[in-house]
């Protein structure tokens, strides 16, 4: 199997090397790697009341902890897709897995407040980092040919919500079984598994095969990466997409952190809370899929239009409805499609409008505006049930957010879709 592309008036006819099995072995490899480096962020909630019952560093401070790796996670995504764009992505992964797993295997030796932020707020955040999206993306679109990226990019995705799905329950019951500190070892481990998948990604030889009809000059291979990051904070195209993943960013880090004290303050069952969780990381597997078979066949700005539209209508109906466990089910459903099924039309927009050269540097700025937004939410969301007893005046925010980021997304340069590459014997 080989996948020719159709020449075009403007672009000069290519032969894309890159069989079947090749695709679906680099956005596999991809995939799982997400599902580690995810899984393994998204369940440390699970080692919180453990750790807080064997040491005496107490909850304020492990929280601590957490939060500073929110911030860590972001700010090491374009620092992460620079050295993946100029050294390899296969080393930032491989230096990634080692970071990760150290970070494992001295947590339970850290007996101070300093010790502890260090070990799960820089070390795990940034490990999980080198080997997130902005470089797996990254390294795929080195391998793939551009009509092919975004359904790759959905498949990836994906593999960070099954991550979500499967990890917390294997580290529940691992903790349960061989106690926190063990637990935490055997995670490093599961780490350092993920080394081989790094190999398979290295970056093949130099291209960037992107349309440059966006109407600004894709990003050249002899121009610096300092130049780049010029070029984009210059666009207006790459502003507005970043502010349409702030409001991603925002809306996510709220519901996540803030839905249980919502649905706790209308009277019901924890229970809801952790189904509509596990509601939403099955909807986004689901969601990531469709998205990115659809970046191939529409154009990204316009999916982003409508996924932030949709929130704000989700959001608007939830406010009138009553608060049932149907209702959150159902709110569950419909926002965890688009969760973060954002991510592979926002790095395919990167990628159309200035290239793969500089892609994981250009996109881990994107992530890093998503988790600006992340910090705002969930600190907002605190301020706000503190001072108000409620959330009411987050979703009205979470409404006005959505409408401006779906508008936001409309006046983006993106080119027409070209024709796609067809699959023969």
């Amino acid at each position: 199997m080989r996948l020719k592309q159709r020449s075009s008036s403007t672009d000069a006819v290519s032969v894309v090397p890159v069989s079947a099995r090749t695709y679906w072995r680099i956005t596999l490899a991809g995939a799982a790697l997400l599902m580690v480096t995810m899984g393994a962020r998204q369940s440390m909630g699970m080692f919180i009341s453990p750790m807080n019952t064997a040491t005496a560093l107490g909850i304020a401070s492990i929280s601590l902890s957490l939060a500073i790796g929110q911030l860590v996670w972001g700010a090491v995504q374009p620092v992460a897709g620079a050295f993946a764009d100029r050294y390899g992505h296969g080393r930032v992964l491989v230096i990634g897995a080692v970071v990760l797993a150290l970070g494992y295997v001295i947590t339970p030796l850290m007996t101070s407040h300093v010790g502890l932020a260090f070990s799960i707020g820089v070390l795990m955040a940034a490990g999980s980092g080198l080997g997130s999206f902005s470089v797996l993306i990254g390294a795929t679109a080195h391998h793939l040919p551009a009509e092919r990226r975004g359904m790759a990019a959905g498949v990836i995705n994906a593999g960070a919500s099954f991550g979500q799905m499967v990890f917390a329950p294997i580290v529940q019951k691992l903790i349960t079984l061989s106690g926190w500190v063990n637990a935490m070892w055997i995670m490093a481990l599961v780490a350092l598994a993920t080394l081989p998948l790094a190999r398979i990604l290295r970056r093949p030889v130099e291209r960037d095969d992107a349309p440059a009809a966006s109407g600004y000059p894709a990003v050249a291979p002899k121009i610096g990466l300092r130049a780049a990051i010029k070029q984009a904070v210059c666009n207006p195209s790459f502003l507005l997409l970043n502010l349409g993943f702030f409001t991603c960013g925002f809306h996510i880090a709220f519901l996540v952190t803030h839905l249980p004290g919502e649905i706790d303050l209308c009277g019901m069952s924890p229970s809801v809370a952790s189904w509509s969780l596990s509601i939403i990381g099955l909807a986004n597997i689901l969601g990531s899929l469709a998205v990115g078979w659809g970046v191939g066949r529409f154009r990204s700005k316009t999916i982003l239009f409508w996924m932030y539209t949709s929130r704000a209508v989700l959001i608007g109906l939830y406010l009138v409805c009553p608060k049932t466990e149907t209702t959150f089910y159902v709110f569950a459903l419909g926002l965890g499609a688009t969760w973060l099924a954002t991510v592979p039309p926002t790095a395919g927009l990167v990628g159309k409008l200035f290239g793969t050269t500089y892609l994981s540097t250009l996109f881990g700025l994107t992530l890093f505006s998503h988790q600006v937004g992340g910090f705002l939410g969930a600190w907002l969301g605190g301020i706000a049930v503190v001072e108000l007893g409620n959330y009411q005046a987050m979703w009205y925010a979470d409404i006005a957010l959505a409408v401006v980021a779906a508008l936001a997304n409309l006046p983006i340069r993106e080119a027409k879709m070209q024709p796609r590459i067809a699959l023969t014997a």
